[in-house]
């Protein structure tokens, strides 16, 4: 079993193609912006994420027309140099919430949150640095 990709339910999809491809610098696969299906590469790696039209998915399972209130989903990111991608991505438009900080003695984590509320955390492993 290998992971591929985890895929997020959003309502506004193209909102949602912006931030993972223009402000986070994720590699979208077809470029498709107004869905209802796109999934992201980092530069390196197999797996993914995806973003989905809620709707679509609702179609499928019927439970899912309403979009869910608060936090839904934690998309966790490694980056070599923190405090230099948090600079680059706040000039692309990004608000981060949190950090760079300490989250522990072996990483630091930067908070953000995409245009639908999930939050994305960016960590820099201190142990790769050598």
């Amino acid at each position: 079993m290998e992971l591929a990709q985890v895929r997020l339910l959003v309502t506004d999809f193209r909102a949602c193609y912006h931030f993972y491809a223009d402000v986070l610098g994720l590699k979208p696969q077809s470029g498709a912006e107004d869905g209802p299906y796109e999934k992201f590469s980092p530069a390196t790696g197999s797996a993914g994420i995806g973003l989905e039209d809620r709707a679509l998915m609702a179609q499928v399972i019927g439970d899912l027309s309403d979009a869910p209130d608060g936090h839904r989903s934690l998309v966790v990111l490694r980056v070599d140099d923190l405090d230099e991608y948090c600079e680059q991505i706040v000039a692309r438009g990004a608000e981060i919430l949190h950090g760079p900080a300490p989250m522990t003695d072996r990483m630091r984590v930067a908070h953000l949150k995409d245009p639908e509320d999930n939050i994305v955390e960016l960590q820099e492993w201190l142990l790769m640095r050598g």
